[in-house]
């Protein structure tokens, strides 16, 4: 052993701390097990924060620098961020007053909502996605998918997004300064709404940031680590993903809640 040691120029001491170190069990085997339960049951869409807040449901003292290096040693990593559909073509109708003004916080349910299209690729053909989110929790009350990007697709939105409002609940919309949201048919429904429309600065993609966000968190999590051989194929899975991110995905800032468990609990609150 000297010998081979002495070959090797490994110090004998180094070797039996290592040795010993081999036969100790790994204290985090339980909570890596853990890990792999939650990020499987996530589709992998996990990064280390709410992994944290996930974990601590059962392991509340676990500290997020450790479930960061925990999870870089099970070889769990996040995605990338995507590009965003653009739906200015210039002077087409009237334009909104920034009334927003990226105050993105509301107090209530169905207090501010925001919108806009976002694009997807798939089989040499595009599919386009128009929903609606409510800035109180996160939650997409209503969206819409058509494969050319006509005013049906977010006017259709608009009506099924109307028709789950409560009485007497007249949030504002933001949007874009898109073609769609400037169209008469749009402005005129939302007047008889009652609703308030709020629109972007020209080429200024930080005033929507939160529903930037969402398309973010949809492509990098859904579109970008799946293969669909159709548009239907794709179609299927954002209703599987958007009801997943509705009900069971925890949000750092609704202090590891879903969006609609976060709605329910003020509401009983």
């Amino acid at each position: 052993m000297s010998d081979l040691l002495k070959l090797v120029g490994l110090a004998r001491s180094t070797y039996y701390y290592q040795l010993k170190a081999m036969g100790v069990a790994d204290r985090f085997i339980s909570i890596k097990a853990s890990i792999q339960t939650i990020q499987d049951e996530n589709e992998g869409r996990l990064g280390y924060r709410r992994m944290t807040l996930a974990l601590r449901k059962q392991t509340p003292l676990i500290n997020g620098k450790t479930v960061r290096r925990l999870m870089g040693e099970l070889g769990l990593k996040c995605t990338v961020r995507p590009k965003k559909y653009k739906s200015y073509k210039g002077p087409m109708g009237e334009v909104s007053p920034n009334i927003l003004a990226r105050q993105f916080e509301a107090e209530q349910p169905n207090q501010k909502w925001v919108t806009d299209i976002t694009e997807f690729k798939v089989a040499g053909k595009k599919l386009y996605l128009s929903p609606v989110l409510d800035l109180y929790n996160g939650e997409i009350v209503a969206y819409k998918t058509a494969v050319r990007p006509q005013y049906t697709l977010v006017g259709d939105m608009l009506e099924q997004a109307l028709e789950r409002l409560p009485e007497g609940a007249k949030p504002m919309l933001h949007s874009d300064q898109g073609w769609h949201y400037r169209h008469s048919k749009y402005r005129e429904k939302l007047e008889k709404a009652g609703l308030e429309q709020s629109m972007s600065r020209k080429g200024n993609c930080y005033d929507n940031a939160t529903m930037e966000s969402f398309f973010g968190t949809l492509k990098s999590e859904f579109y970008y680590r799946e293969s669909f051989d159709s548009v239907a194929q794709l179609q299927a899975g954002l209703d599987k993903y958007i009801h997943y991110y509705n009900h069971k995905r925890i949000k750092t800032k609704l202090g590891g809640l879903s969006p609609v468990a976060y709605r329910t609990q003020s509401a009983v609150a």
